[in-house]
């Protein structure tokens, strides 16, 4: 088994209220990650985020109304990539994740992966690999001001199917530049709309009928093509001649036929997310071992890292039974602090299925619990500061982890 650890620097009120400076915040991190550094972590994942979450809910439309603070201070990725890999000497560095919608696009993030490397790997004898998760965005509002938006009734109308087929567009330009093609837009998959994409006859005839009302018509359509959303002529991306050996991809979605569809490409690994249930797990390894591409070599279960909440207890002080209360209650605070603010409403329902899936407890009790949910083989991208700003609670946290628990599970 493999331990990696997820830092998500959100700058949100914990349990208690308390809000850091941006200062403070990135000052936490460096030294959380110093510590998984010495620890012996394998890769230090950094959630991105972008724009200021607070703004948003001033929107006609906002995503997360009811969020307090910001959801995340690391808008760039490559920057704090840099200083990441200058601060440590064994842990690698991960995105998870970053959207291929903002900030240049598909386009601009392949530049960017490509001038990042040819820099990381100056140094030939550099083994540590830029690990890149990206995604379509988990919130909306941070594509918007890039122009992922619908662009007339039909594409409204669509939206939630269309997105999703925007991101496979946006996959189809990524992956080709970072294997080093030239590529047009004309190379690049057309997005057609049928009604196999859809999840009732409803939602679909819905587009169809804007369709009709958008061009004037009396004829339902089988098929509705949708205009690219890039639109470019030949290009190829620079430098070219960067070590592909030290990037790995991960696609950030449940979606099988993206996950397919990636790997026609490239070599590209997947995400889980906390709550993911072991059906779909299991089903997502079984799948990949099939679509995975020969270019990666035989699929494995550490392909796919699964993130998981950390509420350990080892304090000084405690009884092994005051440390498992604790432990708990730290849990309960935190997501429902979490549901709380993304939702605006706690359910309780969704705050026990996200403890059922986190460690909670004493050394003894997480080393259990992984014995009963994981498989000797995954990676567990593991998640310390989860609504919790005490950065030296944070560090003891991950040393009884790495000291108490990873021992009886690491060769």
């Amino acid at each position: 088994m493999e331990f990696d650890i997820f830092f998500s620097i959100s700058q949100t009120p914990d349990a208690n209220g308390i809000i850091p400076s941006e200062d403070t915040m990135y000052s936490n991190f460096f030294t959380q990650l110093e510590f998984a550094d010495n620890l012996g972590f394998g890769v230090a994942w950094v959630a991105q985020s972008h724009l200021s979450t607070e703004t948003q809910k001033l929107n006609k439309k906002p995503v997360i109304p009811h969020w307090q603070g910001e959801v995340g201070l690391c808008t760039d990725f490559f920057q704090l990539a840099h200083q990441m890999f200058a601060r440590t000497k064994n842990i690698e560095v991960g995105s998870a994740v970053m959207s291929l919608f903002c900030n240049g696009g598909p386009i601009g993030m392949a530049e960017r992966i490509g001038a990042f490397l040819a820099l990381h790997g100056l140094n030939k004898n550099e083994k540590r690999k830029l690990n890149i998760g990206f995604s379509s965005g988990r919130f909306e509002f941070m594509a918007r001001p890039y122009g992922i938006i619908p662009r007339n009734n039909i594409e409204d109308t669509a939206w939630p199917v269309l997105r999703s087929q925007i991101f496979l567009e946006a996959c189809d330009i990524f992956l080709r530049l970072i294997r080093g093609e030239v590529v047009s837009s004309e190379d690049i998959r057309n997005t057609v709309l049928t009604r196999d994409l859809f999840k009732d006859d409803e939602s679909w005839e819905s587009v169809q009928n804007s369709k009709m009302k958008f061009e004037q018509s009396s004829e339902k359509s089988t098929h509705i093509s949708i205009p690219n959303r890039w639109e470019f002529e030949q290009i190829k991306t620079i430098p070219q001649k960067w070590n592909r050996g030290l990037l790995n991809l991960i696609a950030g979605t449940h979606d099988p036929n993206a996950q397919k569809f990636c790997n026609t490409i490239y070599p590209v690994n997947v995400f889980n997310l906390s709550i993911t249930s072991p059906e779909i797990i299991d089903s997502t390894h079984n799948r990949m071992k099939e679509d995975f591409h020969k270019d990666g070599g035989a699929w494995e279960r550490r392909n796919m890292p699964r993130t998981v909440f950390v509420f350990i207890n080892e304090e000084e002080g405690l009884s092994k039974e005051e440390k498992n209360i604790e432990a708990k209650k730290e849990a309960e605070d935190a997501l429902g602090s979490y549901w709380n603010a993304l939702e605006g409403t706690i359910d309780p329902q969704k705050i026990s299925k996200a403890a059922n899936n986190a460690l909670i407890g004493d050394s003894e009790e997480i080393i259990k619990q992984i014995k009963e949910r994981f498989h000797p083989d995954d990676r567990l991208m593991t998640w310390f500061d989860f609504f919790n700003h005490d950065s030296e609670r944070v560090c003891r946290n991950m040393t009884s982890f790495m000291e108490l628990v990873a021992p009886h599970f690491t060769k």
